[in-house]
């Protein structure tokens, strides 16, 4: 699976065009990153409170062209949810949030992870459609929707 670009701008660069970050955020950042060896850009913007969970993901929007998902108004049923297991959803930060037909819709915090798309549709037997939504919603329609399971 190899996703195309829909920008040919790197990540931080669209948050300072637009206007989420300053250049010298971004640079301090990257500084940061670089001594932290496996820190997301994102997860380092975040962190520092340059820029919100919810920036980040709609950036990534912009960068690869996945959808934004707001979860907050999102009613998810159950035989959608019974379909992940919590440990999953946990581990990657992600939700299923509809299926139809042979086709699963996953909210997930970073949908360029493909190992967790490929163990879903393994367990599911669906293709997963990703979207993006900020890590903590999809922790909180976790919480809400699986409950300490």
């Amino acid at each position: 699976m190899r996703f195309e670009r829909a920008s040919n701008k790197h990540l931080g660069e669209l948050l300072v065009e637009r206007g989420s970050v300053t250049r010298d955020q971004l640079n301090e950042a990257l500084e940061y990153q670089k001594k932290t060896p496996g820190i997301l850009l994102g997860e380092v913007l975040v962190m520092l409170h340059y820029a919100t969970e919810e920036d980040i993901a709609q950036a990534l929007t912009c960068q690869y062209g996945f959808p934004f998902l707001p979860l907050a108004n999102y009613e998810i049923e159950k035989e959608v949810l019974a379909m992940v297991p919590l440990n999953l959803c946990e581990q990657f930060c992600l939700i299923p949030v509809d299926r139809i037909g042979k086709s699963l819709t996953l909210a997930m915090a970073n949908p360029l992870n493909v190992k967790a798309m490929e163990d879903v549709e393994l367990l599911t037997g669906c293709a997963v459609q990703a979207f993006v939504s900020p890590p903590r919603d999809i922790k909180e329609a976790i919480k809400r929707y699986y409950g300490n399971a």
